[in-house]
């Protein structure tokens, strides 16, 4: 978006900062080259902008645009605001059809008094020859154009007082409609130039004036809202100030009443007009012949075609054809008026006279001001220009000398001046921005020397790399193989180890079973051991019993002889029974010392067979982690050979 700029004349989002709108400026600092989001730009600067419109003809991008009070004036007829019309004579030339339907529809809108500014032009007539006459004015120039008086404000001061010191006509129509008529509504002018607004809005003119109304924006606003209705009539009789927007219009209403032999020096066209201006300013300090008038206009095709026209209307001849008719028409008057055909000039300017006896020339009488201030371009010393042609790389007087006009300038050195002025950059000029590119070339090609040199070294090690890369595959190829074996070989071992860690839990069991079968056996033992002391004691107490019965045998005699081998069998089955059951103790003892060892032996047997189990079990995680980390490392190594054979096509390509 283009920055607020703040003058008439603008540059919108369509300039690409093709300096064509530099090349036509009579201004070298009214353009300031910058660049916007990277795009190039060439912006108005309102202060020194003379509003003379050549922007405007050599522009092909539409990227000027211009401002006046169109919008305003209409927005002031809707709340109420009493305005009376001022209109210009090239209206009527460009729209031959319509202005009386236009200006109809604005009186309908609510415009009071519609005047031409044709009557004001011929005050301006009157007010010129009188002056000039009366004060011997020679070499006067002429100022109803406002962009040569605001050139010569701003950019010739020293001809300031060569200004005409008379109105322009629409002062003159103004001030006569204020101090005449005794119109107090404020002022609107429909106008065809863009450079009026600074007419208007100069203090000096205090403000008779409150609305610059342009042709070109007042009929697009007119057929948008319709604005049309009974034709407006001309209020003011008017003469040969209508044909004041023809090229030459105000010479030729000077000669109408001075006759031809008076010299006017008729100036037309941006370029033209301001390089005159510059010599006459030489002239006129040199005390040269001067005309009687200069007649200047920055228009080359006059007012009627000036900046607030709408393009279309120049491209052709009509309006002039148009504007011929009405200069005819004021001539066909009687030879009583100062407009007569057939009157001698000596005639015409005695009516002229006669008809405005009763206006006072000082109330159309113009101030001019030096508005230089800021404005006059700052001349840089050898020195300066040189160091600015320095940094332009332009170390040559053939450099110094181009003169392409690219830039805009006419040449080298007035580029370094609107540098040295701050409203350019040397980047906007074509032939440093060739050099630099010429610079850049010789050193990309160096570059791209260097770059082959290191392309074919690295092309070498390249070479290097792939064979390097070529025998990393092999190693990786080897290496997955074994990743893959190991993979395998745990896999077995993992279940191995756990075939092994079951098969041990079979033998656990099996030794607590044993364990169990012991401790039973103890028990019967135990058992044992006793039924052995029930023995023990029924032999005491047969052998007693024995005893008792050898002692009656031998009471008993012969007769008891018999009892007594009976007393001696039971003696011997006791002695029998207690030898049997001492063996029997001896024995258990002996029994139970072995399976209180073998009880021993059977529970370290288990602490050792849950000690290999743990370790087993062990084994086995440790052998499903070495499992799943070799296939983490065969992934690894897999994506290391595909980023290798990535590397080798790159190598090959």
């Amino acid at each position: 978006m283009v920055k607020e700029q703040n003058g008439l004349v603008m540059t919108n989002d369509e300039c690409i900062g093709c300096n064509k709108c530099i090349s036509v400026c009579p201004a070298i600092t009214a353009n300031n080259a910058v660049v916007e989001d990277g795009k190039a730009k060439i912006l108005v600067d309102g202060d020194k902008c003379v509003a003379c419109g050549a922007c405007f003809d050599v522009c092909k991008h539409k990227a000027r645009e211009f401002c006046d009070d169109t919008e305003q004036f209409f927005d002031a007829l809707k709340k109420g605001e009493k305005i009376s019309v001022l209109w210009a004579p090239a209206f009527a030339a460009n729209y031959p059809n319509e202005y009386r339907q236009i200006l109809g529809g604005l009186k309908k809108l609510g415009v009071n008094r519609i005047i031409s500014v044709s009557f004001g032009a011929d005050i301006t007539t009157w007010g010129y020859i009188k002056y000039i006459t009366e004060n011997n004015f020679t070499g006067g120039i002429s100022q109803p154009c406002p962009a040569i008086v605001n050139y010569i404000e701003h950019y010739i001061p020293e001809l300031i007082p060569k200004l005409v010191p008379v109105q322009s006509p629409m002062m003159c129509a103004a001030i006569y409609a204020k101090k005449y008529l005794g119109i107090t509504d404020k002022l609107a002018f429909v106008s065809p130039c863009i450079a009026k607004k600074s007419e208007i809005s100069d203090p000096k003119n205090h403000g008779y004036i409150s609305y610059n109304v342009t042709f070109d924006h007042l009929a697009k606003y007119a057929r948008k809202n319709n604005i049309k209705a009974e034709p407006a009539k001309d209020e003011i009789e008017y003469g040969l100030g209508s044909i004041y927007p023809m090229p030459g219009g105000l010479k030729e209403n000077v000669y109408w009443f001075c006759g031809d032999d008076v010299f006017i020096r008729q100036i037309e066209g941006e370029k033209h007009a301001y390089e005159f201006l510059e010599d006459y300013k030489t002239r006129v300090e040199g005390n040269k012949p001067l005309p009687f008038m200069v007649d200047a206009l920055n228009c080359a095709k006059g007012c009627i075609y000036g900046t607030g026209v709408e393009e279309e209307k120049t491209k052709t001849d009509d309006v002039l054809y148009e504007l011929q008719k009405i200069k005819e028409s004021s001539k066909r008057r009687s030879r009583t008026s100062a407009w007569a055909r057939n009157a001698t000039p000596e005639q015409r300017l005695k009516n002229l006279n006669k008809q405005f006896a009763k206006l006072d020339l000082k109330d159309f009488i113009r101030e001019y001001t030096d508005k230089s201030h800021g404005c006059v371009v700052r001349m840089p010393s050898n020195a300066e220009i040189n160091g600015i042609f320095k940094d332009m790389a332009k170390d040559t007087q053939l450099k110094q000398n181009i003169d392409c006009g690219a830039c805009g300038y006419s040449g080298c050195r007035e580029m370094a001046i609107a540098i040295f002025n701050g409203c350019n950059v040397k980047e906007n000029c074509v032939h440093y921005v060739k050099d630099l590119a010429e610079f850049e070339k010789e050193r990309i090609q160096e570059i791209s020397e260097e770059m082959e040199l290191k392309n074919s070294e690295i092309a070498q090690k390249g070479q290097r790399i792939s064979d390097m890369v070529s025998e990393a595959n092999g190693e990786f190829n080897t290496l997955n193989d074994s990743i893959g074996e190991m993979i395998k070989g745990n896999s077995v071992n993992a279940e191995e180890s756990t075939n092994i860690s079951a098969a041990m839990t079979d033998v656990l069991n099996f030794c607590d079973r044993l364990k169990e079968s012991f401790e039973t056996i103890n028990q019967l033992l135990v058992q044992l051991g006793g039924n052995n002391e029930n023995i023990a004691k029924v032999a005491q107490k047969t052998n007693l019993l024995s005893l008792n019965a050898s002692i009656e045998a031998a009471r008993a005699g012969e007769v008891g002889k018999g009892f007594a081998v009976v007393a001696q069998e039971i003696k011997n089955l006791s002695d029998v029974s207690r030898g049997a059951a001492d063996d029997s103790d001896k024995n258990k003892e002996q029994i139970s010392a072995a399976m209180e060892k073998l009880t021993e032996d059977s529970r370290k047997l288990i602490e050792i067979v849950d000690t290999v189990n743990a370790k087993i079990i062990n084994l086995t995680a440790s052998t499903e982690e070495i499992s799943a980390s070799a296939a983490v490392v065969g992934d690894v190594a897999k994506e290391l050979q595909r980023k290798f054979d990535d590397i080798n096509e790159m190598q090959k390509s």
